[in-house]
This record gives C-alpha cells, structure tokens and sequence, in this order.
C-alpha cells in the first residue's frame, strides 16, 4: 500500500424487509484508487440477518438465492459475520488505508440499510455503520450528470426499450454497465460483491469524463435525463424510422 495514494470504498447490500426499513444479509465492497486498482475486495454474509431472522429472509426480493448463498457458505466462498465484527472490520480497514470516501450506487438506500441493520441489531448502541466524517458520494447521481445525459445513451436506450414502467429512461446500474460495456445481454448479478464490480466500472467511466459534476446524494438524480429522453420520443414519433438513431 503506497500511503501517498488516495484509496476510496465501493459498497453494495443485499437486503430484506421492504425499502423503507431495508435490513441487510449480504455486504460487499472494494477499496480502491484513482487508477481503478483494486487494492482489497470482500463479501460477507450477515449471521445477525442471514440465520436468526430466517422468516424475515423468506420476504427478502430475492429470496430465492437463499440455497444460492448456502451453498456459497457450504464451500467456503463467502464469509459469515455478525455485525459488530463486521462493524469494526470496516473502520479498521478504512484507517489502514485512510479511506475517507465510500461509494455507492443509490448511495442513500445502501447508506439507510446499513444503519438501520446496526440500529436493529445492536438496539441503538451503534448508530452509524461508517465514521464520523466519512464521505458518502451516489454513482448514480454522477452517472445521470456524465453518463445518461449523452446522446448515444439516450438513443441507445430508446431503441432497446430500456424504460421503466411509466415511461422515463431507466437509470439503474444493470442499465448502466450494458451501455458501457456495449453488452445489452448483461443482467446484474445482485449478489453484494459482483454488484460492487460493475459499479466500479460506471464509476470509473464517470471520473473519465472529466466533467463537473456532483457527487453528494440526490434521491431525485433519475429525473435528469428525463426531459432529454422524451425529446428523443417525441422526435422518433415524428420522424419514425429507427435508424434516425443508430
């Protein structure tokens, strides 16, 4: 580790109970620097969640990757932990490389679900899953700046129908990485660790940009491609033949 490096954190979670009270079972990260070296990366399963709230995990959206993350376990491919080692793991390890930013792809709902799960657990005596200070940055918020603004991802998105339910240009990171990675076959994996890699990449594509941009949590950021992307429906409604924006 060269101390005069700026390391920095990518995270993701797994999580049960509902989007309001998110409860996390699977913790991912990496650390990493400018250059996009991976310096360390693991994944942990949470004992707390994982084994003694098994009728919570019967809710959780992906349940069924439960045998998936047994089998995982069984076969020594994940590690198990409960909370507060993972707790004191992280800032342990965030000290070691003086991590001061930690990244997130909507950074606000892996941000609640790892406070919430330290709350729930520990019942209050920790409340806040990173130190006092650290940094909290959204890649998604950046990407919908530098990245789903661009013309090629608007009129890339409109021909492969990538939208949501009511119509706007869909901002997720499994969007995300098929247009980077030109591989509109891709499905995200949703396991904590190989979300954290794609996310690496989106991010690493967005600091490549070299455009100003904000980094801070907005829980609005989907919205900004919006009015670009409806332009490009209205005009293909006009003009009709696809090949317009190939």
């Amino acid at each position: 580790m060269d101390k005069r490096k700026k390391y920095f954190m990518i995270v993701d979670t797994e999580t049960t109970n509902g989007i309001d009270c998110p409860l996390f079972y699977d913790f991912g990260f990496r650390i990493v620097d400018k250059k996009n070296n991976v310096m360390v990366e693991k994944s942990f399963i949470l004992k707390d969640i994982f084994y003694e709230e098994e009728k919570l995990m019967e809710t959780a959206y992906y349940n069924f990757k439960i045998q998936l993350y047994k089998k995982m376990i069984k076969y020594k491919e994940i590690e198990t932990i409960n909370i507060l080692d993972l707790f004191f793991y992280i800032r342990n390890i965030m000290k070691n490389y003086n991590v001061k930013e930690v990244y997130a792809y909507n950074a606000s709902f892996d941000l609640k679900a790892l406070n919430n799960t330290l709350r729930y657990i520990t019942k209050s005596q920790y409340r806040y899953f990173f130190p006092y200070g650290t940094e909290i940055y959204c890649i998604q918020h950046m990407a919908c700046q530098v990245l789903y603004t661009q013309k090629t991802f608007l009129k890339t998105a409109f021909v492969n129908k990538w939208e949501t339910a009511k119509g706007n240009v869909s901002v997720t990171a499994e969007i995300g990485y098929k247009y980077i990675s030109n591989n509109i076959d891709f499905f995200e994996s949703h396991t904590a660790l190989e979300d954290v890699k794609i996310e690496q990449e989106i991010l690493d594509r967005c600091f490549r940009q070299h455009k100003k941009m904000s980094k801070k949590i907005n829980r609005s950021c989907w919205r900004i491609p919006q009015k670009d992307y409806k332009e490009i429906k209205i005009h293909n409604a006009k003009t009709h033949p696809l090949t317009d924006f190939l």
